[in-house]
């Protein structure tokens, strides 16, 4: 659909890049969740900033295809921060999979033996898993994001321990149930239940005090660490005045990453699995240990937002508007904690016209779900229906999810076509390969379109959203339909946004009456071209080459 760009363009995109940067620095554009474009990685899976952590506690087992670590760390995800990876895409919060202790042994799950490489089975809160750094590195990491203007979204999981090995032991029937195993038939069958066989449920629900498992108090003395963390939650449970129960120590183990490091978003794993007051709670904790945390570090603020929770509740769609249906009982989780829910309906709906899904996303974030986030994405770790599995639609994959209302998720290699179909793995596996760099180095070419085109498209589309609120959190106009232009315009107080965008277009001469949108005289910047042209008797005329204009100031 594009001309390979030549050497030169590609110089000129990483210039403009850095100048686009340095312009919205100047005009002082506003973070907003609802136009957050979110990197999710899997940290394992993404870059290896420090070989030396790669094996730890004994993990030597052969494995599954895809089933093991492969040394993906946070110093890697700092090293690409640096680099500018991140701001060269328009990416303003980096998502990656929880990073806690994970069990030490493996389970042999019929496809060979899997570790827990995703960091979804927690086997300590209070503690980082090795294999992905230490607090020294989560805490560069953390720091060197927000001095490039990107929010830490950091991964939790309530729900679950990881599963019980020869040497990771069951938390104990006061703690967990390990049957019986959800049927998802209604509310009781899909909360009060084992997600899978062994994987123990937290019992989040129980009101009754527990004293804390054997194994974890050995644990934490062995490591030198017992009389401190006893006391610590000693001044939680007395500040707070929460009983001792399940629920309330994770929450605290938790609210902790953000009193540390200042961690500035949750997303919250199998939501629809746990009580929706957990999340509640949750989120009550999480508001007072951010405003701790940007109170007793007033230079490292980056604005006045407050925490961020976003939920994957699965199957939930924006045409659910606030309320997820159990079939037996509804539930309104952005009433629990939630500014935003991840859309697991945008990949069936990217398969419509660029104004259908525009305007059906505007009327909804501008109707029933007004004031909150849904974020929505074309791919994922655990989506084994992606839009474009074979990697044939990249382009468009990208144009639909950056220019669509509402927040966007990127998973790692949508914009660099990392294949999802990886042969002779089983399930989840084909997903999560390592992201590949390499071919970003080569610039093979995926189903007639080079990998570096890829990128370079998704770094525009990045870079428009980036620098103006109003693609995510605007409200959406079409101008035209053939040739396909809309307009999106933001309000707020004394801050205004709007931008013109055209898709679909024939290469050459435009004239765009932008009448009622810029004024006469307004000097506009082409994202997609580079290129800068100036509003005269109401309209602005453009040659381009490309069959995208994105306009703004």
């Amino acid at each position: 659909m594009r001309k390979i760009l030549s050497s030169l363009l590609l110089i000129s995109l990483v210039v403009s890049s850095c100048q686009t940067s340095k312009d919205q620095k100047e005009r002082e554009v506003p973070f907003m969740w609802e136009n957050a474009n979110v990197y999710f990685l899997l940290t394992d899976r993404f870059n290896n900033g420090n070989p030396d952590n790669d094996v730890n506690f004994d993990r030597t087992k052969e494995t599954g295809i895809l089933r093991g670590f492969m040394g993906g760390d946070l110093k890697g995800i700092t090293q690409k921060i640096k680099e500018g990876y991140f701001t060269r895409l328009g990416i303003n919060a980096i998502w990656f999979s929880p990073v806690v202790e994970q069990i030490h042994g493996s389970v042999d799950e019929g496809t060979g033996n899997t570790y827990g490489f995703h960091g979804y089975w927690t086997k300590d809160w209070t503690a980082l898993e090795p294999n992905f750094g230490n607090e020294a590195e989560l805490a560069e990491l953390v720091e060197t994001a927000h001095q490039h203007g990107i929010r830490i979204v950091l991964d939790v999981v309530i729900n679950h321990t990881g599963p019980v090995t020869d040497i990771d032991p069951v938390w104990g029937d006061e703690w967990v149930r390990t049957e019986p195993q959800c049927r998802y038939q209604d509310y009781e069958s899909t909360v009060t239940c084992t997600l899978v066989e062994n994987l123990p449920d937290i019992k989040t629900e129980r009101e009754e005090e527990v004293e804390l498992p054997k194994a974890l108090l050995e644990k934490w003395a062995n490591e030198g660490r017992l009389e401190k963390e006893m006391d610590e939650l000693d001044a939680f449970f007395s500040a707070t005045g929460y009983p001792r129960t399940p629920r309330y120590y994770i929450i605290k183990w938790l609210t902790d990453f953000i009193r540390q490091y200042g961690i500035d978003a949750f997303r919250l794993d199998t939501v629809k699995h746990t009580e929706e007051s957990v999340w509640a709670d949750l989120w009550t904790e999480a508001v007072k240990a951010f405003a701790e945390w940007k109170e007793l570090h007033p230079d490292q603020v980056m604005d006045e937002n407050d925490f961020y929770m976003v939920g994957e509740v699965y199957n939930y769609g924006v045409s659910g508007g606030r309320w997820f249906d159990f079939g037996d009982r509804k539930v309104d989780y952005f009433a629990n904690g939630m500014r935003g829910l991840i859309n697991f309906e945008f990949k069936h709906d990217a398969n419509k016209s660029y104004e259908e899904i525009f305007s059906k996303y505007s009327a909804a974030l501008n109707g029933p779900l007004k004031g909150q986030v849904i974020m929505n994405y074309t791919s994922s770790h655990d989506d084994g229906w992606p839009f474009d599995k074979q990697r044939t639609k990249s382009i468009e994959a990208g144009t639909k999810l950056l220019l669509c209302p509402g927040s966007s998720q990127l998973y790692y290699g949508d914009e660099s076509a990392r294949s999802l179909e990886i042969e002779g793995t089983d399930g989840d596996a084909t997903l999560r390969s390592f992201m590949n760099w390499d071919d970003l180095k080569s610039n093979p070419s995926v189903n007639g379109v080079s990998t570096n085109e890829v990128l370079s498209h998704w770094q525009k589309l990045g870079q428009f959203r980036s620098a103006h609120p109003s693609v995510g959190a605007g409200v959406h106009t079409q101008l035209s339909a053939k040739p396909y232009f809309f307009k999106r315009e933001y309000i707020k107080g004394s801050y205004t946004d709007k931008v013109i965008a055209g898709l679909d277009l024939e290469p050459g001469h435009h004239e765009i009456d932008v009448t009622g949108i810029f004024n006469n005289g307004d000097t506009l910047k082409d994202y997609y071209s580079g290129l800068s042209v100036k509003v005269k008797d109401n309209k602005v005329a453009i040659d381009t080459n490309q069959d995208i204009i994105l306009l703004g100031l």
